[in-house]
């Protein structure tokens, strides 16, 4: 079968909610091995006390991130984008695995040389990172809106099922012998086997869905070449045949640079950026280390974590309802420029506030989070050709990432001032 036979929109777009289950599948298999890392936090904070590892881990893990999606992002209409995804699901497997071997071989001991080992893992973690989001964000751009709103809600439902199994296996092993170890090292083994299922998936099943097929297939005739090996693992081959027509088919498969992309979107970068300075600024690391200490003891920074992560989750279906959707590029903006008045809310509430308080702000940070952000990427994208809005998906998710990296780098400010700080 070729392109040409294919493009055709299916009859009733077959396989739309099967590919998003997919797609939702897929994001949540993206992340849930950084989350497990993240979720995990208070049995390394018993490991390594005085090195800050949530703090550490996640600043190691950034600078990979965000160097890997430059140069992919410059390079992206040169990249295979299913041998890029397949890398990334591979590598996070393989480092997830790593993370329990590495305890394993150490009998669960603290020590430079663990932590080390850790770091190192976490910067796979990055790279893998940048692989998956940027490739995964640019594939979807050119399909539905609800496929990457799908993958986005998949990311968020990563770190709220990592939180909830975190919580079962924390009070599963709470009252035996190294129990923290324990509840642990299973939530590893579950997020290991999770991301297995994801390669297989994307591998044989979503490149097989009709409505895929279809988009790709438009998006190749539209010029992309980042789309051929996932055609050929469903079938199609592309259409070699040069006809009279070929002047018209240069003409259409003209593209915008990636400079001129990004400067017309200049404002929806910024807002990615602003969004994750300040979701980074607080979570995890100010969750984990200034919030006090409470009656609930050892079970309040997971709680945190686990209220941001069901927002964040509950948040990123909000804008199917299209009356709830916001689109006008002004209103994102001051949206997302009002967030940083939680920053001094966070700062007062911490010293004078109590639980409650936290936990209500805690939410909002994470409702905030993933609302604008599946606004932002799904808007975007609108009234281009399929290689710009790959090329536009991958822009957006390096400024991103950048967002992140900054808002971890800022996140030490914090610890401006704390009396056991270093």
């Amino acid at each position: 079968m070729t392109i040409a036979n294919e493009i055709k929109a299916p009859m009733r777009l077959e396989g739309k909610y099967k590919a998003m289950l997919v797609c939702f599948v897929l994001g949540l298999g993206s992340l849930v091995a950084w989350n497990s890392m993240l979720t995990i936090g208070d049995y390394y904070y018993k490991l390594f006390p005085k090195y800050h590892p949530s703090r550490v881990l996640t600043l190691v893990y950034q600078p990979f991130a965000l160097v890997t999606m430059a140069i992919l992002a410059y390079n992206e209409s040169k990249i295979n984008t299913r041998w890029r995804n397949l890398f990334g699901y591979t590598l996070f497997l393989a480092s997830t695995l790593l993370v329990l071997v590495l305890d394993l071989a150490t009998s669960g001991k603290g020590g430079i040389g663990s932590f080390v080992g850790i770091c190192l893992l976490s910067a796979c973690f990055g790279v893998a990172h940048a692989h998956v989001q940027g490739g995964m964000v640019g594939d979807l751009s050119f399909m539905c809106p609800e496929f990457i709103q799908s993958f986005l809600a998949g990311l968020a439902a990563s770190g709220a099922l990592s939180s909830a199994l975190r919580l079962f296996t924390k009070a599963a092993f709470e009252k035996s012998q190294n129990g923290l170890r324990k509840g642990a090292m299973l939530f590893l083994a579950m997020s290991t086997l999770f991301v297995f299922l994801c390669i297989l998936l994307y591998a044989m099943v979503f490149p097989k869905l009709p409505i895929v097929k279809y988009y790709r297939s438009k998006a190749a005739s539209e010029g992309s070449k980042t789309v051929s090996a996932d055609l050929a693992a469903a079938g199609i081959q592309k259409n070699t045949n040069q006809g009279e027509g070929d002047e018209d088919d240069t003409k259409h498969q003209q593209r915008l640079s990636n400079k001129l992309l990004f400067f017309q979107n200049i404002d929806y970068a910024i807002d990615l950026f602003l969004i994750y300075v300040l979701t980074l600024s607080i979570f995890p690391g100010f969750l984990y280390e200034n919030t006090g200490f409470h009656r609930m003891g050892l079970w309040y920074a997971p709680v945190l974590i686990a209220m941001y992560n069901v927002w964040d989750l509950i948040s990123r279906y909000i804008p199917l309802v299209d009356s709830l959707k916001l689109e006008s590029r002004k209103g994102l903006m001051i949206a997302i420029l009002s967030r940083f008045l939680l920053i001094p809310a966070f700062y007062f509430t911490a010293k004078y506030g109590d639980k409650g308080w936290m936990i209500l702000l805690t939410s909002l940070l994470g409702l905030s989070n993933g609302y604008l952000s599946v606004c932002v990427l799904t808007v975007a994208p609108k009234g281009y050709k399929g290689p710009e809005q790959n090329a536009l998906g991958n822009l957006l998710v390096l400024c991103l990432l950048g967002g992140i990296f900054a808002g971890v780098a800022l996140d030490w400010l914090w610890l401006i001032g704390k009396k056991d700080a270093f």
